[in-house]
């Protein structure tokens, strides 16, 4: 048992870590805060954690890796988001690095995709509503200002300068 408490649950650790598994890839760190705040034992849950990395269902190279191609691929994220959620999920910078490298198209081209497929949403609203609009869902998805305005105006065929 634990020093601080039973666990708020009857399973023991490596069942509760194969759960959260189950449910979806999860990093090392995110594991760890998820046992430890379920009350495990400290040294328990860093024995079951070595255990699942070393049977490769703690991976926290492949993690970021899968995190980062939904992510980049599916939702359209920017690096900036990409790399936020990493780190939120408790990897490392030098690995957050290398995978937003590793992005399959580079930001411009990626947020230029997403105002496009959005733009058909604002039929209706005036030019100006419109490009603040899509500039700002590009900026809450993790691009830049500059970025953002940039493939807002290209998919509201805005010609330069008129923002």
């Amino acid at each position: 048992m634990s020093r601080r408490g039973a666990p708020k649950n009857p399973k023991n650790c490596h069942e509760r870590a194969l759960g959260l598994l189950a449910v979806r890839p999860r990093s090392r760190r995110e594991l760890e805060r998820r046992l430890l705040g379920a009350r495990f034992d400290p040294g328990e849950v860093e024995d079951v954690l070595i255990r699942l990395e070393r049977v490769g269902l703690v991976d926290d190279e492949a993690f970021a890796r899968q995190f980062a191609e939904h992510r980049f691929g599916f939702r359209k994220e920017g690096s900036r988001a990409v790399a936020q959620g990493l780190r939120a999920a408790g990897i490392g910078s030098s690995l957050v690095e290398a995978v937003s490298r590793q992005a399959p198209e580079d930001d411009e081209e990626r947020a230029a995709d997403l105002a496009r497929s959005r733009v058909s949403r604002l039929h209706g609203v005036s030019p100006e509503k419109a490009f603040v609009r899509l500039s700002s869902m590009l900026m809450r998805r993790g691009y830049g200002p500059e970025v953002a305005r940039s493939a807002a105006r290209k998919a509201l065929e805005i010609p330069v300068g008129d923002d």
